[in-house]
């Protein structure tokens, strides 16, 4: 079993992609890592899936990858996620993911990202408080 990266290991791995990266790519994850807090203080950094900065809040918010002509941000609920600024451009057919590709030049709605991320943590608190209980005991069914 997989140990997950503690969040202080997360963060640095962060700093270190961002620092690796070292072109408009680092510029770019750097910035919406720091929209990404601005939204939600109470965020946390994780670091998954062998090299992937992921953004939680009772759950994953978004993950954060870089390619060779994009920054891609993946919502993993974003297709339940009301975006009326349009920033979903990637991903669009699918049934619960949607994505943000930020292409070199880009210039990113931060107002409405900063919606996106605190409407993707109200999903996942929304989610946490609707989730059945588990029992604590199985009572016995009577003979007939």
């Amino acid at each position: 079993m997989k140990k997950a990266v503690a969040t202080e290991s997360a963060s640095a791995l962060i700093d270190q992609r961002i620092q690796d990266l070292g072109d408009w790519r680092g510029k770019t994850l750097a910035k919406v890592r720091a929209l990404i807090h601005a939204a939600d203080p109470e965020v946390v950094e994780e670091w998954k899936w062998m090299g992937t900065p992921v953004w939680s809040h009772d759950g994953i918010i978004c993950t954060g990858e870089s390619y060779k002509a994009a920054v891609k941000l993946t919502f993993i609920k974003g297709a339940a996620l009301n975006d009326p600024s349009g920033l979903f451009n990637s991903s669009l057919d699918g049934n619960v993911r949607r994505a943000i590709d930020i292409h070199e030049g880009d210039k990113l709605n931060e107002a409405a990202f900063k919606a996106l991320i605190r409407a993707a943590v109200a999903l996942n608190l929304e989610s946490k408080s609707n989730k059945p209980k588990a029992s604590r005991a199985k009572r016995k069914q009577p003979a007939k």
